[in-house]
């Protein structure tokens, strides 16, 4: 029966394997008292690498007094990289399903959690409902003002105070109620074209202008920009790239970090463009935000319920490892359906 190696073992061949993958070199015990936190001395290094030579898990290449790793030991380190790339999903499916009765909670932790497992800076972006009127009514409030209260779907509610020239009885009140929703409700902006206007106003008789005074209220309704939350973690990440060190370049940036109007501005854009839906990488000039040029920004979209959806984005240098950020992306992304369609 193989044995198994005990947690000292496997920190220092995890640090001989880690080190020889970044320098090509054998790997020596001096280099490893400084690579680990097991604060070992030089010569009890020495005796865990024998031990681990002895079992087959590294080598010593010709007269060279380093180590590299053999395929036993590349065998075993990439298993144990599997199994903590699973458990960390699972984990974070876990984090995840124990903050679902709040969203808030639920997108500050994916934002810490993908900065974590990266190593670069993250944000993600409360979501965006496309607005699709599912109801208006029409109440008068005092004399010669309307309130419109124009509720979407999602339960989003915009109250609008309509300024008429003369007093309108109930039953004129009703008829408007009844031809603004027969021919609005289910209604986007796209969807609320010359046709339906004109329809509108055709049934709406000598109360046509007052129909377009409605209809002004309802698109600047539709066209408001909800307040978008922007929720950012690993900030300081980016200093750990040299070419994003510059004192300037780095306050500049983490500026746009912590103040998020820039991000909002971006972010806002990207969810208008039903183009940007999927996972969009933008390296340098590619980035709007004039302190992100030196970095390259990988997004993707989340959605709640149809039409009802977000922004996740991770910001790195334009050297970043991008297949493992689009494959991190894309495992969260189907966390996160599955966790929100399958909410109850």
């Amino acid at each position: 029966m193989e044995q198994q190696l005990d947690e000292r073992k496997l920190k220092i061949l995890q640090a001989i394997i880690r080190n020889y993958l970044e320098t090509g070199e054998p790997v020596g015990s001096r280099t490893i008292s400084k690579y680990t936190d097991l604060n070992l001395s030089s010569a009890t290094i020495r005796n865990e690498m024998a031990d681990l030579e002895e079992l087959g898990y590294i080598i010593q290449p010709h007269t060279s007094a380093g180590r590299i790793p053999s395929d036993k030991g590349y065998r075993l380190y990439v298993d144990m990289l599997l199994q903590e790339k699973v458990q960390e999903v699972e984990d974070m499916k876990v984090v995840l399903l124990e903050k679902a009765d709040r969203l808030e909670s639920i997108l500050q932790q994916v934002a810490k959690l993908l900065a974590a497992n990266t190593n670069y800076t993250t944000m993600v972006s409360t979501p965006q409902y496309k607005k699709k009127v599912k109801f208006i009514q029409l109440t008068e409030v005092e004399e010669n003002h309307l309130l419109a209260v124009i509720v979407f779907e999602g339960n989003i509610v915009r109250n609008k105070i309509i300024q008429i020239s003369q007093a309108l009885n109930q039953e004129t009140i009703l008829k408007l109620n009844i031809v603004l929703n027969t021919f609005l409700q289910g209604l986007d902006l796209a969807e609320i074209n010359l046709p339906v206007i004109t329809q509108m106003k055709e049934q709406a008789g000598e109360y046509r202008t007052l129909v377009n005074d409605i209809l002004d209220a309802v698109m600047q309704a539709v066209t408001e920009e909800d307040d978008i939350e922007i929720f950012t973690s690993g900030a300081t990440n980016i200093l750990k790239y040299p070419e994003l060190c510059d004192k300037e370049k780095a306050s500049e940036l983490l500026y746009t970090l912590e103040e998020k109007k820039m991000l909002t501005e971006f972010i806002q854009d990207k969810m208008e463009d039903e183009d940007d839906r999927g996972i969009q990488v933008y390296i340098g000039d590619e980035t709007p935000v004039e302190s992100m040029k030196d970095c390259s920004v990988v997004t993707a979209t989340y959605e709640i319920e149809q039409g009802v959806y977000g922004k996740v984005g991770i910001i790195g240098p334009k050297r970043m490892d991008y297949e493992k950020v689009v494959h991190t992306l894309q495992t969260l992304m189907a966390q996160l359906d599955d966790i929100f369609r399958n909410k109850t």
